[in-house]
């Protein structure tokens, strides 16, 4: 049974969007991170499906899929290591927390 690529791209779109509007409506560093990870996933859906629609028997969008993967993976990391010392040095998550810094 295949699945239309339209089905995809609304997919795609509906994650994006979800993840737009997490990022700019949440104040909770963890919850922006997450509709970070949110648009990622659907630029890494497209990714697959245009290389699944313009170059069906390659492969190159998928390799390029899994590397987009990996860096959102090393980005969580690093993001979550910043979050971890924003926490231990003001007590709090939220984004009001990190406009007390100063230089």
């Amino acid at each position: 049974m295949n699945i239309p690529v339209e089905c995809y791209l609304v997919l795609s779109s509906l994650l994006f969007f979800i993840g737009v509007f997490g990022f700019v409506t949440r104040r909770n560093l963890i919850a922006m991170l997450i509709s970070i990870e949110l648009v990622l996933n659907a630029a890494d859906l497209n990714f697959a499906v245009f290389n699944r629609i313009l170059f069906p028997g390659q492969l190159e969008g998928f390799f390029f899929t899994l590397f987009s993967m990996g860096v959102a993976a090393a980005e969580t990391a690093v993001a979550i290591a910043i979050i971890i010392n924003v926490y231990r040095n003001f007590h709090s998550d939220q984004v009001n927390s990190i406009e007390n810094m100063k230089l």
